[in-house]
């Protein structure tokens, strides 16, 4: 672990004491886990979004595709 030192304001300040007296630690021990559960929620979103872009197509087309007027009908419960 490594010591740093930050500037905030005061009133984000006095939440945060409030908020580590409340859960019973420390302003110190509060803001790593605020941290680090924010550094495990942006590689998350990081990891989906790489999936997300590497999906392929579910498959090959075997004929052209449908217009919209063939869309309509195929869905459309009469």
């Amino acid at each position: 672990m490594k010591n740093v030192t930050i500037t905030v304001e005061e009133s984000a300040l006095e939440w945060a004491r409030i908020e580590a007296a409340r859960r019973n630690t420390s302003v110190s021990r509060l803001l790593g886990e605020m941290l680090a559960e924010k550094m495990r929620q942006e590689d998350a979103y990081a990891q989906a979004m790489r999936k997300a872009t590497k999906l392929e197509s579910w498959g090959a087309s075997e004929g052209p595709y449908f217009t919209r007027d063939e869309l309509y009908e195929r869905n459309n419960f009469r």
